[in-house]
C-alpha cells in the first residue's frame, strides 16, 4: 500500500510538511509512562506562559481549516483539541502506549499527530478531497458521510479514516489491543516546519527501538516525493 496526499493538497497547501513512520510488531504491554512525563511536562510548562491558541503551530492550522472553509474554532486540528484538554484537566486520558505517546508528542510539539493500525486500511490511503461517496466511522461507532470537497483520509475501499483532515480520526482504523502494525503520520503548517516533525518522527522511531524492540521506517514527504510505499504483508 502507499500513503500520499493528492497533487490538490500539495498545490493548496504547500506549506505543508507531512512525515510518515510505519512499523510492525507493536503490542500493548510497554510502559512508556516516563516518555510521557517529559512530553506532557513541557506542554504544560508551555501551556503556562499562554493558550495555545496563541502557538504559531496551532496558528498555522486554523489559517489552513480557514481556507478549507471550516470554521478554526468549531472544527480545531487534533494537536490544538489534545492541548485544551491538557490544559483543562491537567492530563490526557491512556489508551495505548503508542497513542498516549504520540498524543503526548503531538502537544509537545503542537502538531498532530494520527497513529492508525494498518490492518484496518483498504489498500492505498490518499489524504484528498472527499468525492462524497466515502463512509466515515466515529470512535462511538456512528456512521457519517463526508461532503464532496472536505479533506479525508480516505483508502481504496471508500473508508474515511479520517475527517477534517487531521480534526477526527475514524473509528475504523484506531489502535486497539490486537493491533500490530501502524502507520504514524506527523503534519504540520507553520513556518519552519520541518526539523520539528523530523524530530518527532526520531523521537517515535526511538521509541519503538528502545521499548518495543522494533524498526521502523520514516520518511519526509514532499509535492516532489509525495509517498511513502509500504509492503504488503503475506502470511
Amino acid at each position: 500500500m502507499r500513503f500520499r496526499h493528492s497533487p490538490e493538497i500539495w498545490s493548496a497547501f504547500p506549506e505543508l510538511t507531512c512525515g510518515v513512520l510505519h512499523a510492525t510488531g507493536v503490542t500493548p504491554d510497554i510502559d512508556v509512562t516516563p516518555r510521557l512525563a517529559g512530553y506532557l511536562g513541557a506542554a504544560r510548562d508551555r501551556l503556562a506562559a499562554g493558550p495555545e491558541g496563541g502557538f504559531p503551530e496551532i496558528q498555522a492550522w486554523r489559517r489552513a481549516f480557514a481556507r478549507m472553509g471550516c470554521p478554526p474554532t468549531r472544527y480545531r486540528c487534533a494537536a490544538e483539541s489534545l492541548l485544551r484538554r491538557l490544559r483543562r484537566d491537567g492530563d490526557l486520558p491512556r489508551l495505548h502506549p503508542l497513542v498516549d505517546l504520540g498524543n503526548a508528542l503531538s502537544v509537545r510539539c503542537a502538531v498532530p499527530v494520527a497513529v492508525l493500525d494498518l490492518a484496518q486500511i483498504g489498500g492505498d490511503l490518499t489524504v484528498r478531497p472527499a468525492d462524497g461517496t466515502e463512509s466515515y466511522l466515529g470512535l462511538g461507532g456512528d456512521s457519517e458521510q463526508p461532503a464532496p470537497g472536505e479533506v479525508i483520509f480516505a483508502d481504496q475501499g471508500g473508508n474515511a479514516h479520517a475527517r477534517r483532515w487531521c480534526h477526527r480520526q475514524s473509528g475504523t482504523s484506531a489502535v486497539r489491543a490486537g493491533t500490530t502494525e501502524v502507520l504514524v503520520v506527523v503534519e504540520a503548517m507553520h513556518e519552519g516546519a520541518a526539523p520539528t516533525v523530523r524530530r518527532m518522527l526520531d523521537e517515535l522511531a526511538a521509541a519503538l527501538a528502545e521499548q518495543w524492540r522494533v524498526p521502523s521506517r520514516t520518511a519526509l514527504l514532499t509535492a516532489d516525493a509525495p509517498e511513502l510505499a509500504v509492503p504488503v504483508r503475506t502470511g
